[in-house]
């Protein structure tokens, strides 16, 4: 029996003392809301991880610093339409202005202010639709006002993503919201804070009372279960964002490590994380048939991760998703160019439960079953590597010319 249960119409403002909102800032042409705000009626510990990408927008750069400090935060700022990436010293200097026009009129210090952005690279903010914005979100903050933030933030996505899990820690109701957006230039590639692309956004909220250094070690727990499991098209964005940000409004005692209800705290924690890294996949850019791409029999995990990510990527082999074609060469190959170590004469590969290679060559199957194992739209493809122990999962997608569209318009 689960340790946790999922909540009806879950969002960012599920657990107690927090409060959102999102509103219309004129950020997009569409006219669709564009700004949301996320607030604590107390201190929270914060918990984070970011981009890998070399081009790490303006708001990453200062929500590193942030992090790092190590204090409780009250909010975040979060835009969509604009990703104030490539923008220069100007960009962190917008940045700053986000998290200090918000810091007064919530009535907090700058630096317990976090900001996000999402949408086209290299454009500078417009600063004073932002300012208006923000006015706007912080007069309209509410404890009802998640599923309108997970609204606010969305790009190319078609629906919100939003849930929430209720536990029990120290005899109390404890709960975990979780909110997200991406659906294009989705392969993040997170790295945790803290000592040593359409765009993938993630923010988590409890109303539990968490030792930071436990809060950390949640996400980073996290992390391969969830958004370091997905890829839609292999492109890492410059802003990917995880925030975990946990209040203490339930009043238990601080989970850490040694706490009886860690595991189980961590397990909602992971739950939450991998239902919105796995929407994420489902409401991808085109999207038609979400994949659950499991390698073992690797040397190691990194190397089951390595070869899974290349058949995940592999144009070739997400076409022919999107066609029905069961042509397992294309896995075969990708797996062979992925420069892992694979015993060629002992891999197998399967589609759902549908034996298509084994040893390395034609199962026997009859191609018309294939061809039905792969026309569902969601299913699994295992390889087995014959090698060792190790083994990763991806969760993917296939490419459709949807997606070429989307993204040959997404300027203009």
């Amino acid at each position: 029996m689960s340790v946790f249960q999922e909540m009806t119409d879950g969002s960012v403002t599920t657990p107690r003392g927090w409060q959102a909102s999102g509103v219309v800032a004129g950020l997009k042409r569409s006219g669709a809301p564009d700004l949301a705000l996320l607030m604590s009626d107390r201190p929270a510990a914060v918990a984070a991880a970011f981009t890998a990408n070399a081009f790490a927008a303006a708001p990453v750069q200062l929500d590193r610093e942030v992090v790092a400090a190590g204090r409780p935060v009250r909010a975040v700022v979060v835009n969509s339409g604009n990703a104030n990436a490539c923008t220069g010293d100007r960009g962190l200097v917008d940045a700053r202005e986000m998290a200090q026009f918000a810091a007064g009129l919530l009535k907090v210090a700058p630096d317990e202010v976090l900001v996000s952005s999402t949408g086209r690279i290299g454009v500078p903010m417009p600063m004073a639709k932002i300012r208006h914005g923000i006015e706007l979100a912080a007069a309209a903050l509410s404890p009802a006002g998640g599923l309108r933030a997970a609204e606010a933030i969305m790009t190319t996505d078609t629906t919100r993503k939003s849930l929430a899990v209720t536990l029990t820690v120290d005899g109390q109701a404890v709960r975990i919201g979780g909110m997200t957006k991406g659906a294009g230039m989705i392969a993040p590639k997170l790295r945790p804070a803290g000592p040593p692309q359409a765009t993938m956004l993630a923010y988590l909220t409890t109303d539990a009372a968490v030792a930071p250094a436990f809060l950390q070690q949640c996400l980073n727990r996290a992390l391969d279960a969830s958004f370091n499991r997905i890829t839609v098209d292999g492109d890492t964005s410059t802003n990917d964002t995880f925030l975990a940000l946990a209040n203490g409004a339930a009043g238990n005692r601080p989970l850490d490590a040694a706490h009886p209800d860690a595991a189980a705290f961590q397990a909602a924690f992971s739950h939450v994380a991998g239902r919105l890294a796995r929407e994420m996949v489902l409401d991808g850019e085109g999207v038609t048939r979400f994949v659950e791409l499991v390698v073992t029999g690797a040397r190691d995990d990194e190397q089951a991760r390595r070869c899974a990510e290349a058949i995940a990527n592999s144009l070739l082999v997400k076409t022919a998703w999107f066609g029905g074609d069961p042509n397992w060469g294309r896995i075969l190959c990708a797996a062979g160019y992925s420069g892992v170590e694979i015993n060629t004469a002992k891999v197998s590969l399967d589609y759902g439960t549908v034996p298509v290679v084994r040893g390395g060559m034609d199962a026997g199957t009859p191609e018309a079953e294939q061809v039905q194992a792969i026309k569902l739209r969601e299913f699994t493809v295992a390889l087995g590597l014959g090698v060792g122990s190790g083994s990763f999962t991806v969760w993917t997608c296939d490419l459709s010319y949807e997606y070429v569209k989307i993204n040959a318009d997404y300027h203009t």
